[in-house]
């Protein structure tokens, strides 16, 4: 836990009601870029899951066990964090409703609405951003196209009220809309 929390750098001013935006989707629809745009008008800590990853494990293999490992020590960062009062932003694909319920409950024990977001983008461009970026510096994710193709099938459909975003078109106005909703 130590380990993962000195790789978050600088966290945000606490604050009295904190907020937890779970981010989900398949690699490559633009979740990350999502986050940072997101944290560029709304201060808050974001997890991200490919780089708490590599952090525990420097030369990921994404078996069964170690992707429970890394969800186990995320929830456990996320709760940590929220009790702290400082807001989390949980960037993972997030696509099993298995986990998102644990980030619900977490949110639920500590009194905290989770606002939830969908990250999609046309399946054409999503192939060439992962065409893109394989082998590319400063990305955490080693997902491909055929890690997309292998994951597509796998996806849950979100069943609480939540916020989809097409990265494709102008994220703005969905921005906006959670700026609002957490500022309430």
């Amino acid at each position: 836990m130590e380990k993962l929390l000195g790789e978050l750098g600088r966290f945000p001013e606490a604050w009295a009601q904190p907020f937890l935006i779970v981010v989900s989707g398949l690699p490559g629809t633009g979740k990350s870029y999502f986050c940072r745009r997101l944290t560029r008008r709304l201060a808050a800590v974001i997890l991200e899951s490919d780089h708490l990853r590599r952090t525990l494990f420097p030369s990921p293999g994404y078996s069964a066990a170690e992707s429970s490992r890394l969800f186990r020590a995320s929830h456990r960062l996320t709760e940590r964090l929220l009790r702290q009062g400082i807001p989390v932003i949980f960037d993972a694909t997030n696509l099993s409703q298995y986990y998102r319920e644990k980030l619900y409950r977490i949110a639920e024990r500590l009194g905290v609405k989770p606002v939830l977001v969908r990250v999609e983008a046309p399946p054409e461009l999503v192939y060439q951003r992962l065409k893109e970026r394989q082998g590319s510096p400063g990305t955490n994710s080693e997902a491909d196209w055929a890690v997309y193709q292998r994951m597509k099938p796998g996806v849950e459909k979100i069943r609480r009220r939540h916020y989809a975003v097409d990265t494709s078109r102008d994220i703005t106005p969905v921005i906006d809309k959670i700026i609002r909703e957490v500022s309430r």
